[in-house]
């Protein structure tokens, strides 16, 4: 029987994560581990009750004021230890996170094979995002098994030399989760608040988007809810202070703009599904929205989905004031525009991305 250790640690990874534990659980020839490492703890465990996960393991590192070092340090000394234990036949990691770039180099250190889910994605811009992008390279140095949601994020690690029999395209396993969260009878106060409105759901956390681009961001939503008299604005906050600190000085005691709390994964992606478009600088939603026909404002000056941009679902806008607000304007006063953006076909897959990804692991002699 194969040994897989599945390790993450933040909501996103949680959410694309916890489709894959489950589908590997129903493999009578996979025993099935999980590790969290807590990088979030609130929002993490909300996806965790969402899917029924329970965790095997909780190394608990999440502390107050925890910067990158701390998180990095913590990870590898508290994994250790689970890994020399558990020495799994693979562990899966995912995406771009400090859990992701830590658990990857301890495998590395212990002569474990590491799977990387959500492989290729590339800026090329090292400081954008900001320590992401820089993780994802590490992790493809030494992934044994790289699950790429797409041709191009296969391509982008061929062209890197890595070798293209450990390269496998399967699709985003956050449309698998999609799949299993969004509901016609969904119903929820802040979205019958919101009802007869063109309601813009927002999202906004990045560390390099912290300051005066993120002030930048606020202002322009500001000025296009003070323009337009049915639209209303709901933010589910991130946890970090000083973003809540930036969003209640520009934001705050607006009638048509709701600053909530973060939202447990069934209700966001069904608040996704009932909005009218969607400003973020986040990079999961950059996925999520083309299967429910959502336009997507993505501020930032660069993403690592430009599969999107191709295929019309997503606009790169930055964080400059007027561009955010020019182009949020087009998509409330053009239809065509609108029309092409919330109809352009989802790149990311068919939903299947999690047996897809256990059929390899399950088919593969792994040694």
């Amino acid at each position: 029987m194969k040994k897989i250790m599945l390790v993450f640690g933040t909501r996103p990874e949680a959410i694309k994560m916890c489709p894959l534990v489950k589908e590997l659980k129903k493999r009578k020839n996979i025993k099935t581990i999980v590790c969290v490492t807590g990088q979030h703890r609130e929002m993490l465990d909300q996806v965790l009750r969402a899917f029924n996960v329970v965790p095997d393991y909780d190394l608990q590192i999440m502390k107050e004021k925890q910067d990158l070092f701390d998180v990095t340090v913590n990870i590898l000394t508290k994994i250790k230890n689970v890994l020399r234990k558990e020495s799994p036949d693979v562990c899966l990691v995912h995406g771009d996170t400090s859990t992701t770039f830590a658990t990857a180099l301890a495998c590395f250190y212990l002569h474990i094979a590491i799977g990387h889910v959500e492989a290729g994605l590339r800026t090329y811009n090292l400081n954008s995002p900001w320590p992401e992008e820089f993780n994802r390279h590490a992790v493809s140095i030494v992934a044994k098994y790289n699950f790429c949601p797409t041709t191009l994020s296969r391509d982008n690690l061929i062209r890197e030399g890595i070798n293209p029999k450990t390269i496998y395209i399967t699709g985003n396993t956050a449309i698998d989760a999609l799949k299993t969260t969004v509901s016609e009878e969904y119903n929820n106060k802040y979205l019958e608040w919101a009802k007869n409105s063109r309601l813009i759901m927002l999202t906004a956390h990045r560390r390099e988007n912290i300051g005066e681009p993120m002030i930048h961001m606020f202002r322009a939503i500001k000025r296009i809810v003070d323009e337009f008299d049915d639209v209303k604005v709901i933010y589910p906050i991130h946890m970090n202070p000083l973003v809540r600190e930036i969003a209640n000085n520009v934001l705050g005691g607006e009638e048509r703009i709701k600053i909530i709390e973060p939202l447990e994964v069934i209700d966001f992606h069904n608040f996704l599904a009932r909005s009218f478009m969607i400003l973020t600088d986040s990079g999961g939603i950059q996925e999520e929205a083309p299967s429910l026909g959502k336009p997507v404002l993505v501020m930032r000056d660069t993403t690592e989905r430009p599969e999107g941009i191709k295929a019309g679902t997503l606009k790169l806008v930055g964080t400059d004031e007027g561009t955010i607000y020019k182009n949020i304007k087009i998509l409330l006063e053009n239809d065509d525009e609108y029309k092409k953006m919330s109809r352009a076909q989802n790149p990311y897959g068919d939903g299947t991305a999690c047996k897809q990804i256990a059929n390899i692991l399950e088919g593969d002699n792994i040694c």
